[in-house]
């Protein structure tokens, strides 16, 4: 008899899966988060998500007949009246300090959510309901595109799926960096980009409440699982470990990341060495 593969194992080879194939589905990648954070997600409530989102686009689909398909503005008012009107979903400021705001199952039970997940679930609706729809990932403030890109209409999920102007959109990024939105701003979202913009939200979250670095920890090993993970996070994978008691795996992680960058950099590589020692050091 083979032992029973640990749920959390599946999960995450599901995710690298899915994250490594032509059209991953952001939908699903979002919900394995969710289950990653939430033991209680299991298959079934991860399928139940799915069939609720396929629910919402017939109805969006529906309500959108007496509109033309290609025309943004329009799809932008269904979107904004079901979503945001007829079922509640929206954001507000306490959003932000709960972690449920960036797991799409809670965010579907409680409708409510940081703007990237809310985005998510406008695009996801959207897109099945057959509407031209991307993310825009704006400084500070996610939000979505109707339309091809010269001529697209953007609406805010986080305020109901308002309807946003020029003007909005500029105020949006000079909100969080000072200054006005330069083009490269504005282009659509890739898939993966979002998804790691979601774990990178998680680990902010976390990273402000020291007692949740196990929620850093898996955020990070999720990070790992995408395609071309940033050298650096196999560091913080390390940190984390070192910092949950796990010493000789964390130093273990800090000499082959010392390994990776010897030939690049020097110094840096000697301080991980420095610190894997540090860490055995502790078992002592």
């Amino acid at each position: 008899m083979h032992p029973r593969v640990p749920k959390t194992t599946e999960w995450r080879r599901l995710f690298a899966a899915e994250a490594g194939a032509p059209r991953p589905d952001l939908a699903l990648l979002c919900l394995l988060i969710g289950a990653e954070a939430d033991p209680s997600l299991d298959q079934e409530g991860i399928d139940r998500a799915r069939r609720l989102i396929g629910r919402l686009a017939e109805l969006a689909a529906h309500s959108h007949r007496s509109g033309r398909a290609d025309d943004p503005r329009a799809w932008a008012l269904t979107l904004a009246e079901l979503l945001g009107g007829y079922c509640g979903f929206r954001g507000r400021p306490g959003d932000y300090h709960r972690l449920e705001s960036s797991l799409l199952h809670q965010v579907l039970r409680r409708r409510r959510g940081l703007p990237i997940l809310l985005s998510v679930l406008w695009m996801e609706v959207a897109r099945r309901a057959g509407a031209p729809v991307h993310g825009v990932a704006l400084p500070g403030h996610f939000v979505v595109g109707l339309g091809p890109v010269d001529d697209r209409v953007f609406a805010n999920p986080f305020d109901g799926g308002r309807v946003l102007t020029g003007t909005d959109v500029e105020l949006l990024v000079a909100a969080a960096t000072g200054a006005p939105p330069v083009p490269s701003m504005l282009h659509p979202a890739g898939t993966l980009d979002i998804v790691r913009r979601v774990l990178n939200n998680i680990r902010a979250w976390a990273a402000a409440r020291p007692e949740r670095c196990d929620v850093s920890l898996w955020a990070v090993e999720l990070s790992l699982l995408l395609p071309s993970p940033a050298p650096r996070l196999r560091y913080d994978r390390a940190q984390l470990l070192v910092q949950k008691g796990d010493f000789l795996v964390g130093a273990r992680e800090l000499d082959a990341y010392a390994d990776e960058l010897a030939g690049q950099d020097a110094a840096t590589a000697d301080q991980a060495r420095r610190q894997a020692r540090g860490a055995r050091a502790l078992l002592n």
